[in-house]
């Protein structure tokens, strides 16, 4: 019987593997990445332009639910900048004093889509606040998931929509022996990070 350990190893080579794969698409879309920029031949961007919607266009096609949902959808960059703040400061100071290593921003929050030469205005922005927001949900999950480790790590008995990054390495539910053995153990188990890291 495979462990739960192999499984995920088995996820993260998949997952691997499609990264990979897409960016195998680099080739067929004419784009190339030179650090944080992806800079596309001349010649695709001056196709990319022909084909941007006009503002007023955009906004005709617009169905009334989009328009007058779009002030909710916005408001919600508000509390997204606290959380920002409020992980990032939270991580800087915690994860030094438990010698957990810190979790890398810019590896969760891209921000590469709104230079799309097919995108007009409000979809560049609406971009940025996707690539923004999803981002950031991403980077305060990993600094949860870290800090779950550190603190709580016991595996759900009830099964989870999703697991985040350090589950595979938590205690299994009901296990009172393994927790009181192996605690202290696991509150420094994060040498696959510090390597990646070095």
């Amino acid at each position: 019987m495979r462990t739960l350990e192999t499984i995920i190893a088995d996820i993260r080579k998949l997952e691997n593997e499609l990264l990979q794969e897409m960016q195998k698409k680099q080739d067929e879309y004419y784009y190339i990445i030179e650090g944080k920029r992806v800079k596309f031949e001349e010649e695709t961007r001056r196709y990319h332009k022909t084909l941007a919607k006009t503002l007023r266009r955009y906004f005709a096609d617009a169905s009334l639910g989009h328009i007058v949902t779009a002030p909710l959808i916005y408001f919600c960059f508000v509390p997204a900048i606290f959380m920002d703040a409020v992980v990032t400061i939270y991580q800087a100071i915690c994860f030094r004093v438990y010698s957990i290593p810190r979790v890398n921003r810019s590896e969760y929050i891209v921000l590469d889509r709104h230079s799309l030469q097919y995108l007009n205005a409000i979809e560049k922005l609406n971009c940025v606040y996707c690539g923004y927001f999803n981002g950031l949900v991403a980077y305060a999950q990993e600094i949860a998931a870290r800090t779950e480790q550190y603190w709580c790590p016991i595996k759900h008995a009830r099964k989870l929509a999703t697991i985040h990054s350090r589950y595979h390495k938590f205690i299994e539910y009901g296990d009172g022996t393994d927790y009181q053995d192996r605690l202290e153990a696991l509150r420094d188990d994060f040498d696959d990070l510090r390597q990646r890291q070095a």
